[in-house]
């Protein structure tokens, strides 16, 4: 990370010195107010980033050539802030205004354009568009293929992006297909240990669950976990990430006790990184409570539940469809252990939550109701 207030600092005398001796719209002045923008960018003070890019924006748009390259580069700056700012629409219209400037001075083919393209497709990523995304990033991987080495890492970072929208979309051939043109060109581009590779073995495996090849997922999230073994401290975030993908494989694969260790080795992990009430913690709880459940370990089983539950019960408003399912998990725990006073508790309050926030088809509600009636016709 660099220096960044040493860095602020330097460019503001260097600003402060530029106000006091040259006009208000001199373009060195607008380099300054760029400068200290991104410094500020980079530092995630958005507010004060964007505040600086528009102060230059401003100044560039006094020039007599409204086209010019640097105009676009100016919207695409102030595009990145807004969208890092969760503001899609101001994002979005940023860019397209970069675009539009990009398009009409520079040659079809130019790095900026297809830099631009890239964002348009990262942001229509984030609005969950998946078809536009995957529209501009396929118009980012044409300028890429003319004008870059066919193992260059840019290329595999858009045929990661690619194959990260058709995961969304749940089209995994195509995201196996992208992910290994990605993975093809990190191996000849990245050294053995670098962290983008075992980005793309971690997303390849993640593809290989969801098509229940149990046995391929394992061995690339085991590839994904040896790559970050090398490069990363020992209970570096990430870790936790991999125990868990792991874990979620065993489980898969129905060997509950291996499940059980890596889901509790990710659990430790992401403990020493997270506020305590943060959901991947309540995540984790419910994967430990699941695996104890399938192992018939109800008392472990139901304290993990219980606390996945406190978390989504501080974060979630109280009708929210991931309530339901923690109390019919809690529910089917005091079935098994013989409480089926509790069981009829929870499954009741399953039962109401889910007539709230899910379609009266749902097949989740549907459960609920079942478990509910069999449990009436107990006490």
């Amino acid at each position: 990370m660099g220096d960044y207030p040493k860095a602020l600092s330097a460019h503001e005398k260097a600003l402060a010195i530029r106000q006091q001796s040259l006009p208000f719209d001199h373009p060195d002045l607008g380099a300054s107010y760029k400068n200290i923008g991104l410094l500020y960018d980079n530092m995630g003070d958005y507010p004060k980033a964007l505040s600086y890019y528009e102060k230059a924006l401003a100044i560039k748009q006094q020039s007599r050539s409204s086209n010019r390259p640097s105009l676009g580069a100016s919207y695409n700056s102030i595009g990145v802030v807004y969208e890092n700012m969760d503001d899609y629409p101001k994002a979005l219209s940023n860019y397209e205004k970069a675009l539009a400037i990009q398009q009409h001075s520079l040659p079809s083919n130019h790095s900026d354009l297809g830099a631009t393209y890239t964002n348009i497709g990262l942001l229509y990523d984030s609005m969950s568009d998946y078809p536009k995304a995957l529209s501009f990033y396929e118009k980012a991987l044409a300028i890429q293929q003319q004008l870059l080495p066919s193992n260059h890492p840019d290329l595999g970072d858009t045929y990661n992006n690619i194959g990260l929208v058709y995961y969304s979309m749940r089209d995994y051939p195509k995201t196996l297909s992208y992910f290994r043109k990605a993975l093809a060109i990190r191996q000849q581009s990245l050294p053995s240990n670098h962290p983008d590779l075992g980005a793309s073995y971690n997303n390849i495996g993640l593809v290989f669950y969801n098509m229940r090849n149990y046995q391929e997922a394992l061995l690339t999230h085991d590839k994904a976990l040896e790559i970050k073994q090398q490069s990363l401290l020992f209970d570096h975030p990430s870790f936790g990430s991999s125990y868990n993908n792991i874990g979620n494989v065993y489980d898969s694969m129905g060997d509950y006790p291996k499940a059980l260790l890596a889901h509790e080795k990710a659990l430790a992990i992401k403990q020493q990184s997270l506020p305590s009430n943060h959901p991947d913690l309540g995540s984790y709880y419910n994967n430990i409570g699941n695996v104890c459940e399938k192992m018939s370990d109800f008392p472990k089983s139901l304290f993990y539940y219980e606390k996945a539950l406190a978390i989504k019960e501080q974060l979630l408003p109280s009708n929210h469809p991931d309530l339901d399912a923690s109390y019919n998990n809690i529910g089917v725990v005091y079935q098994e252990m013989g409480n089926y006073s509790k069981a009829h508790s929870f499954y009741e309050r399953a039962v109401q939550i889910g007539q709230q926030s899910l379609p009266t088809n749902h097949a989740h509600l549907k459960i609920y109701k079942e478990n509910f009636e069999d449990m009436k016709k107990k006490l």
